[in-house]
């Protein structure tokens, strides 16, 4: 089983930006999208091959997170079950035979820091507690835009970002958090070096200079440890400021 989670930075755009091509090379069983940034009746394309399920935003052209599955998932559930924090269509889960997998796009801090109160002591207590719950019917695996550096190691420049949104230890604790509630980083099964990123600003030509931060994980239940059998990052694809993150399994 392979599974592919990209931030997309609007849907819309990015099918005009080689997605299309990108979603019959990958061949990925499970595509998890964030911030689609649209509602399922303004995207003009036809998915071939995979049901689509949509979680989008209140808020026109804003946040909001899909599934893309070959096969049939046996439910599908839109947010946390909460309602202060599933109006921004940040949660999608599919229930599988062996897993749950749960789409997210975590809230940004924002410059100033203004959202960091909600996103560390709101948005991811509540969070772990629905990964919990999930965790005692069946293994998870969640994937997508964390919106945090967990480590120096997870972006370019760590000392000149220590105050900056997604690299706060108020931010980075709480990722700790997530992860000791049951999970692992999947990357991190394979590669303990720096210098592989996700997330690139669009100035200065950040890219090309890889200068970046990892902030887009695949992360697992412990149980599944045995069945993973690749981690992988794909800077090479364009269209969005993030590039696609992705695992198999078998």
């Amino acid at each position: 089983m392979r599974l592919v989670s990209w931030n997309v930075n609007g849907i819309r755009s990015i099918l005009g930006k080689g997605f299309p091509a990108y979603l019959e090379k990958a061949d990925a069983d499970i595509v998890c999208l964030q911030e689609i940034k649209a509602r399922p009746e303004q995207v003009d394309h036809r998915f071939d091959g995979y049901q689509v399920f949509w979680n989008p935003a209140q808020k026109p052209g804003y946040s909001g997170t899909a599934i893309l599955t070959r096969k049939k998932p046996l439910s599908v559930q839109y947010g946390i079950g909460r309602a202060e924090h599933d109006s921004e269509g940040r949660v999608i889960t599919a229930e599988f035979q062996d897993f749950f997998v749960v789409n997210v796009y975590t809230p940004n801090s924002q410059r100033e820091l203004t959202r960091l109160g909600y996103r560390t002591r709101e948005w991811t207590p509540a969070f772990i507690g629905f990964l919990e719950e999930l965790q005692k019917i069946k293994p998870v695996v969640f994937c997508g835009d964390m919106n945090v550096a967990h480590r120096e190691i997870d972006l370019a420049r760590p000392k000149e970002n220590t105050r900056n949104a997604g690299f706060t230890i108020e931010e980075r604790e709480a990722f700790s958090r997530v992860l000791d509630s049951g999970f692992f980083d999947s990357f991190r099964e394979f590669e303990q070096g720096g210098g592989h990123y996700t997330w690139w600003s669009y100035q200065s030509a950040a890219r090309e200079r890889n200068i970046g931060w990892r902030i887009d994980y695949v992360c697992l239940s412990a149980p599944l440890r045995k069945s993973l059998r690749s981690a992988f990052i794909s800077p090479e694809v364009g269209g969005s400021d993030h590039c696609p993150v992705g695992i198999t399994l078998g």
